[in-house]
This record gives structure tokens, C-alpha cells and sequence, in this order.
């Protein structure tokens, strides 16, 4: 039974005609036994493949391929790699499923188009960074919020070869949610120690890619954060007579 409506087929089937410009690698990274959502996640691909030939899906037994998955670094499944040419640390591990179905067709347009969608000052935070960002950000299908964090974080994989951005399904992957402290989503952890609660503007999302990196203190952050929270004065304009 197709997963995708006839309505959404079609669509998307126009979305991604009008959308897509360079052809779009999707790797996905599974296993027959002990992984409760990977043939679900299987099928999505391939319905999304079906949709156009600039995508193409390259299946991969996550024990028999073992080297495939250490070369992308893939520790988990079921697990997507969304990629061109190059591999733009684009990952998500989970089903794509409910909302974050959205963020897995953005992603596709995004590599495809090389277009982030990032101002030009986050642009240029990116572009100083010179250690490695990892970026994880606990999502489930249900959350509305969830998929502005995953396209924020993807964004920046796509814009910096220092950032590696996955969207991790938090009910998959308990055992990471407990790890790190997930009890409400979207939550986005970067380099293991820094966190980001909720989807916020792009300016504060890159200002915890810059503590991450060691480019601003915790003290700098907080206080970006608190600025960004104050209330705005009134500016009283002329008495109209």
C-alpha cells in the first residue's frame, strides 16, 4: 500500500519538477531484523524517488556494508544520507515521517539547488568556522516546530564543510533522548555539550554554532539571548490635533 496520496503524488511530482536543478543522492542505510521503523522508511524513499529521475536511492545493509556506513559515518538506522555530488553532512536518522517528511523534501531541494536560504551574516559565521559542528536536533513527526530547527541545521551543513547537521527522531532513538535530556522538542545539541531548546531566529541559532565552536562565550550567548527576549520601548510618535 503507497504511502503517498494521489493528491500529494501529484503535487509534489510538480514541486520537484519546477524545484530541483542538480541531480540528488539519497543513501539509506538499513537492516532486515532489529529496527522497528526501516522498512517504513524505505518505502518513503523509494515513493520520493519515483517522483523524478534527478533522485536516485542507493540501498545499504548497515552490517554487510559496514564499510559504506563508517565512510559516512552512519551509527544508527534506519539513517539518510541526502547528498549530490559531495556529501554535505546532511543526515537524517529516523523515519521522515509526519512533519518531518517537509524537512526531507526541502532537503532534497536544498542540495539540489546548493541554495541555504541563510543571510548573508550567517554566511559569514560559517564561513570562520575552523573546527568541526555537530548538530543534533531531537525532533518527533507530531512536532509542528521541529522542521524549521531540522532546515536551520541542514542550512548550515549545506553552507560549511565544518558542520555535520542530523535530524534524530527522538522516539526511535530513546536511549539518546535520555542521554541527552530530551524532554521537549525540537532540542538541538551541538558538539555534546551545548544546548538549543525550541526553533529560534537564524540570529541565535548561529550564535550556539559559535559557542559550539569556541568562537563566543556562554556569558556572550546568554546575553544575546536576553537582548533578543527584551521587551521593545514604544517610540511615541506626534499627537495627531
Amino acid at each position: 500500500m503507497a504511502l503517498l496520496g494521489d493528491e500529494d503524488r501529484r503535487f509534489l511530482t510538480d514541486h520537484l519538477a519546477h524545484s530541483l536543478d542538480k541531480p540528488v543522492r539519497l543513501l539509506f542505510f538499513t537492516q532486515a531484523i532489529a529496527c522497528q521503523f526501516c522498512k517504513e522508511t524505505g518505502q518513503i524513499l523509494e515513493e520520493v524517488t519515483s517522483l523524478t529521475d534527478k533522485i536516485t536511492l542507493e540501498t545499504y545493509d548497515f552490517v554487510a556494508d559496514k564499510p559504506v556506513a563508517e565512510e559516512f559515518g552512519i551509527d544508527k538506522i534506519p539513517a539518510t544520507v541526502v547528498m549530490s555530488d559531495v556529501d554535505h553532512g546532511i543526515r537524517f536518522y529516523g523515519i521522515p515521517s509526519g512533519y518531518e517528511f517537509t524537512s526531507l523534501i526541502e532537503a532534497i531541494v536544498s542540495v539540489s539547488t546548493g541554495e541555504t536560504g541563510l543571510s548573508a551574516e550567517s554566511l559569514e559565521v560559517l564561513g570562520r568556522l575552523t573546527e568541526p559542528v555537530h548538530l543534533q536536533v531531537f525532533v518527533t513527526p507530531p512536532c509542528p516546530y521541529c522542521p524549521s530547527a531540522v532546515r536551520m541545521a541542514h542550512s548550515a551543513a549545506l553552507a560549511s564543510d565544518q558542520v555535520r547537521a542530523d535530524m534524530v527522531e527522538s522516539i526511535e532513538f530513546p536511549h539518546l533522548a535520555g542521554k541527552y535530556g530530551v524532554y521537549g522538542v525540537p532540542r538541538t545539541i551541538l558538539n555534546e555539550t551545548v544546548h538549543l531548546e525550541g526553533a529560534v531566529p537564524e540570529p541565535l541559532f548561529m550564535a550556539k554554532v559559535q559557542q559550539a565552536a569556541g568562537l563566543l562565550t556562554e556569558d556572550e550567548v546568554q546575553a544575546l539571548f536576553r537582548e533578543a527576549a527584551a521587551p521593545t520601548e514604544a517610540v511615541e510618535g506626534p499627537a495627531e490635533g
